[in-house]
């Protein structure tokens, strides 16, 4: 990755990464209830979250944590975060593992699929397990927005690894960004200038991750990487099609935005918009069937609400049992903002609501 792409960031960008790091990164501190510490598992910084070990009690259950940010901002050490496993550490009695993989500019795709992939089979060793005191049977791996992202596309991965001894139980994924194939779903329409995430800046991330050049945005954005004469894109199209995926209260009135003539450069220039690495909602049938109990949470109010909703039903369709839990009046990436200057009852209300179903299928 080049220094230029992170200079030419938006300034919604810039204003985005100060509100996501209000606070100075926080060391690991103890308290009475949760041991915070820092470990470096198979080359990678993660934060883990342990709470003490109760009278008669064995072992934990535990969740692999990868937050969000576009694989540009935030930390496993911000305050937002940190708040966020050390609740789900007291609340559920579990070890959280949060995982800091390396960020946009510093590393482009897949340097953070690769981070997040090796941690989390790091700590899936039994010793390690044991080390912590972690029911291998009982081990959830979820994430956040760009998160969700990579913990959906690891947990692929794994459930695809013949070497691997032990599993993910559930994936939780919470407002995840799912693909890269089609700029104007229902909820891209809809949600085009939305405050948080807008829809250019959804794609400028996209970019960034990718590496690839900011002129090809207004492409990206009228679909033309994904035109009907692009013969790379087109045994996708069918795992992505929102008019049968979406339930008629999602679709409303909008229509698809399918270009008979694009621009296949585009795949060329950037072949990871086809990667189910990097967009693991055109991940083929035969490896959805493989993913284990899912929740996914979704809201109203992002442009990301049918990538979440899309994957949630063909993962249903593959005969997984998924949970979708829907907000209508809730914003993309409100779960982090609990705590003051930005406590929104959005926050809360969707942080118990996933706290909550972890603590009952875990």
């Amino acid at each position: 990755c080049h220094l230029i792409h992170y200079l030419r960031l938006s300034h919604h960008l810039i204003v985005l990464n100060y509100l996501i790091s209000t606070f100075d990164k926080l060391k690991s501190v103890s308290s009475e209830d949760i041991n915070i510490m820092d470990a470096v598992f198979d080359g990678v910084e993660v934060r883990v979250f342990a709470p003490p070990a109760k009278r008669d009690e064995r072992l934990k259950r535990s969740v692999v944590y990868i937050h969000g940010g576009g694989w540009a901002l935030a930390s496993a050490r911000t305050s937002l975060y940190n708040n966020l496993c050390r609740i789900m550490a007291e609340s559920l009695n579990a070890v959280i593992v949060s995982v800091e993989y390396r960020l946009v500019p510093e590393v482009c795709f897949p340097e953070q699929f690769h981070d997040a992939l090796r941690a989390t089979k790091h700590f899936l060793q039994p010793d390690v397990l044991a080390e912590y005191s972690v029911d291998p049977s009982r081990i959830a791996i979820s994430g956040d927005s760009a998160g969700g992202n990579l913990a959906a596309a690891v947990c692929q991965q794994l459930s695809k690894d013949e070497q691997l001894t032990i599993r993910p139980k559930l994936q939780a994924l919470i407002y995840p960004v799912l693909q890269a194939f089609d700029f104007n779903t229902p909820s891209y329409q809809q949600n085009m200038n939305m405050p948080v995430l807008p829809r250019y800046v959804m794609i400028n991330y996209w970019i960034d991750y990718f590496n690839g050049n900011y002129d090809l945005a207004h492409s990206l954005l009228i679909n033309n990487h994904t035109a009907l004469d692009v013969g790379q894109a087109l045994s996708f199209r069918g795992r992505l099609n929102w008019t049968s995926l979406l339930p008629s209260s999602f679709k409303k009135n909008y229509k698809p935005v399918i270009q008979t003539t694009g621009k296949a450069e585009i795949i060329q220039e950037i072949p990871a918009l086809l990667d189910v690495r990097a967009v693991p909602l055109l991940a083929e049938n035969e490896t959805l069937q493989l993913q284990p109990k899912t929740y996914i949470l979704t809201c109203e109010n992002d442009v990301l609400r049918d990538d979440g909703v899309m994957y949630a039903k063909r993962l249903e369709n593959a005969g997984v049992e998924v949970t979708l839990d829907h907000f209508d009046d809730c914003f993309h990436g409100c779960m982090i903002f609990t705590i003051w200057p930005t406590d929104f009852s959005a926050g809360v209300q969707t942080r118990n609501s996933y706290i909550k179903w972890l603590d009952e299928n875990l």
